[in-house]
């Protein structure tokens, strides 16, 4: 009982070790893998968009820009007193009520929000032609002030636009453009919490993006998994100039995908392209130019790249397993009369097994997420139809410039990358991972 009791502890303090012994790696993770996922996940809670100033970064509260505002308010009152010393009588009264409105509210900020010192120094600034800062000019107000604010300047630019529509007032698109220009000085919280979530995943396009990843995905690798494992099989053999066979396997890898996929795009032209010529000559295709100009073409023309560029690499990692199996094993089947494809399927096949497990992984994964392949090759075209889901974050985020969004596609895209490995993992995995504790 003492000696199981002492080799229970013993078992404790080595699990103990060797949870220290992986923490710095786990931290490490976490920093550079983990942290901009979070960050991602907290943008997309956000609407975030470079392309419009008032949700150009992040606000919780509710915000004023001084400056827009002093730029407006002044002129929206001068303008609104000349108008109603011209307006006919019965819109007088209301023109009064708006007049009325705006400096009672003017009074109102001044006052409750105490913001009485920066609002005159912003207003001095202006009066000579100057620019306030940032820091300056931007103040926080309490968001049932905001929400206040809102209606209020809402309203009067909705009740301006209806006299504009009735012809009843003399200089009808000045005052409205000061009260949209008024109504757009505050800056409103832009935290949305998961609508980008929701509008993403009831979108086709996201959907159409997943199916285009999923297809170019399995194909490729399919495809590379094969051809890699022939490849592999005939370089393992020891044969004249197989140095040389082996090094002029790996130049297609070597080539920069951008750089590739500019290549293939010439020998794909419609006009003067080599590989569009021959798949014409022998009828695989109708005409030179489907290969980049139709939705099954584009695909069957990416996948085609990426299988030339990348089966060497999946070559390589299984030529690395293969390496490892002692020729004693098929001599002995030799020996016991198993042919050639028993021995691959009874010795090969399980013993590289941890080779396909990590070549299937890498690749599968590099696959789901690419995207300068595409990106130079097609542009996810024609009508989209080679949109990855990638590329179509790269679209939202950097074309659009809509951060927010284009963060909930990367966490998207994070997700789906977890769920693949966990079910590589899980499924191909879990026979090696079960030998190894039975050990």
């Amino acid at each position: 009982m003492a000696k199981k009791k002492t080799l229970s502890d013993s078992l404790k303090k080595e699990r103990r070790l060797g949870y220290l012994l992986v923490a710095p790696s786990l931290i490490l993770i976490l920093a550079i893998a983990i942290w901009p996922v979070i960050q991602s996940f907290y943008f997309s809670l956000f609407d975030y968009q470079l392309n419009e100033p008032q949700k150009s970064s992040i606000h919780l509260d509710y915000n004023l820009d001084l400056e827009k505002y002093l730029n407006n308010q002044p002129f929206l009152v001068t303008a609104l007193e000349n108008e109603i010393d011209e307006a006919p009588s019965e819109v007088d009264e209301e023109l009064n009520e708006i007049l009325t409105t705006v400096q009672d509210f003017d009074e109102e900020l001044v006052a409750e929000q105490g913001i009485e010192e920066q609002y005159n120094e912003v207003n001095d600034i202006l009066f000579n032609f100057e620019v306030p800062s940032d820091e300056l000019k931007f103040v926080s107000i309490d968001r049932s002030f905001g929400q206040e604010f809102d209606e209020t300047f809402g309203a009067v630019e909705e009740r301006l636009v209806e006299l504009e529509s009735q012809d009843a007032l003399q200089d009808a698109r000045r005052l409205t453009g000061l009260a949209s220009g008024l109504n757009e000085s505050i800056i409103r919280p832009n935290f949305i919490g998961l609508e980008h979530y929701t509008n993403n995943l009831t979108d086709v396009r996201l959907w159409r993006s997943l199916g285009n990843t999923f297809v170019f995905t399995f194909v490729s690798v399919g495809f590379e998994l094969v051809l890699g494992m022939s490849i592999a099989l005939l370089i393992n053999k020891a044969f004249f100039g197989r140095g040389l066979v082996r090094a002029a396997i790996l130049i297609p890898w070597a080539i920069p995908t951008a750089v590739s996929a500019m290549m293939w795009k010439y020998l794909y032209d419609g006009q003067n392209g080599i590989i569009a010529k021959f798949f014409a000559d022998i009828g695989l295709i109708e005409n030179m130019s489907y290969l980049l100009t139709t939705p099954v073409g584009a695909m069957a023309s990416t996948i085609l790249t990426d299988v030339w560029k990348t089966t060497p690499y999946m070559a390589l990692l299984l030529l690395a397993g293969l390496q490892t199996i002692p020729s004693s094993l098929y001599e002995a089947a030799s020996m016991d009369g198993a042919n050639k494809w028993k021995q691959f399927f009874k010795i090969t096949l399980p013993l590289i097994k941890s080779s396909i497990l990590v070549a299937l992984l890498f690749r599968t994964l590099d696959a789901f997420r690419v995207f300068d392949l595409i990106y130079v090759l097609t542009g996810g075209g024609p009508a989209n139809s080679t949109e990855v889901i990638s590329l179509l974050a790269y679209k939202v985020m950097f074309q659009q410039t809509n951060f927010g969004e284009g963060s909930a596609l990367a966490v998207i895209v994070f997700i789906c990358v977890a769920i693949i490995s966990a079910i590589f993992i899980k499924f191909l995995g879990s026979d090696l991972l079960g030998d190894e504790a039975k050990d």
